[in-house]
């Protein structure tokens, strides 16, 4: 009699804690501000939602299978080559197909301590090893990431700007890791908020690409673009990685209604530039006048602050949380990234932004909490 098997997964799939979003409604029903996933308030161009709304009546109809019209509208825009972009059901489908080209057991992959969830996700997923690298000033450390790369390293993985801390490394840091690592090491520069950094010394990831063969950015439309339902996400890549992914993406796997969506969001430059200029203000300001009540603000350069709470009961960030949802405010717990003592808080609407200020500003009198 043949001896009965027990059905596994592979290799670090058990070892998955699967990913939980940011909370999107409250008990009881009824609207609540919801500035816990990093969206922007303005929502898609109305553009998008014509060009999104035009494609229903050709639903019937299998995608162009190379996204070639959204890639033509991204090159365009940047000066990029659009073979060598390769489009996907948001960014997260790309760092996905990056590990399943790039890793497997026994290889190892790193990141920064509190970068994105996904990464410690997918190289799991790849039966790979997550290694992870030391901050400093909750700032990916280049030195740290560098002293952690041996034979087995294969990928790197740098959110820059980086979730949830919001802070960044500068190009001549991000140049000086590229350096620094082997040329048989993929560098995954993700630049999910690219489009709200002002700052002079950042640099989103694209001449890197364009001047070595080992390097790749990831972009989303799903933050300052507004399409976050319709998951479109691309990469610019070396030619041989671009040819990798296309070999192993699916054959449609951007659909037809969010090409079009994607390629009037880029067109509609106005609506994108009244975002990040209300970005901009906002930051600033919600940044200040949270501090002002005593709270740590983390310097962020994208669009969502990571604010600090005391660690005593009734000051806590669990107890900011509670506080806020009795006010119908839905803002981000992040201690599965390490911070127990944090909430991230999305850069919202104006009424939005004031009615926060407002709820923490009665949470902290009533507290008695000292600045931190």
């Amino acid at each position: 009699m043949t001896a009965k098997r027990a059905l596994r997964p592979r290799q670090g799939i058990l070892d998955i804690a699967p990913y939980v979003p940011g909370k999107s409604a409250l008990a009881g029903g009824g609207p609540a501000i919801k500035l816990s996933s990093n969206e922007t308030p303005f929502g898609p161009s109305p553009r998008a939602v014509e060009a999104y709304l035009a494609a229903a009546k050709t639903l019937s109809r299998y995608p162009d299978g190379s996204a070639r019209s959204l890639r033509e509208a991204i090159a365009k825009l940047y000066g990029l080559d659009p073979a060598r972009i390769v489009c996907g059901a948001g960014s997260d489908e790309l760092l996905n197909l990056l590990a399943t080209a790039y890793l497997g057991p026994g290889d190892e992959a790193i990141y920064s301590r509190h970068g994105f969830l996904v990464y410690r996700i997918v190289i799991l997923a790849r039966g790979a090893t997550p290694v992870v690298a030391p901050e400093k000033d909750l700032t990916a450390d280049v030195d740290e990431i560098l002293a952690r790369a041996t034979p087995a390293t294969r990928m790197v993985y740098l959110a820059n700007p980086n979730n949830p801390t919001g802070t960044y490394l500068t190009f001549d840091e991000v140049k000086r890791l590229r350096a620094g690592l082997p040329d048989d090491v993929l560098l995954v520069l993700d630049a999910a908020y690219a489009e709200y950094v002002r700052a002079n010394d950042y640099e989103s990831g694209i001449e890197l690409v364009a001047t070595t063969s080992n390097t790749v950015m990831t972009r989303t439309f799903s933050k300052i673009y507004g399409l976050a339902s319709l998951r479109i996400g691309w990469a610019y890549c070396p030619d041989a990685v671009a040819d990798a992914l296309n070999r192993i993406r699916g054959p449609f796997n951007v659909s037809g209604p969010a090409i079009a969506t994607g390629v009037a969001s880029l067109e509609d430059r106005a609506h994108m530039q009244r975002a990040a200029d209300h970005n901009e203000i906002w930051r600033g300001r919600m940044t200040e006048d949270l501090a002002a009540l005593g709270l740590a603000i983390t310097p962020s350069a994208a669009n969502f602050l990571l604010v600090h709470f005391p660690r005593a009961n009734g000051h806590s960030a669990v107890d900011a949380d509670t506080f806020l949802q009795s006010r119908r405010i839905i803002l981000r717990r992040v201690e599965e990234y390490g911070f127990a003592d944090a909430l991230r808080m999305t850069i919202g609407t104006e009424d939005e932004n004031l009615a926060v200020l407002d709820a923490l500003k009665s949470f902290m009198g009533a507290s008695g909490a000292k600045r931190l």
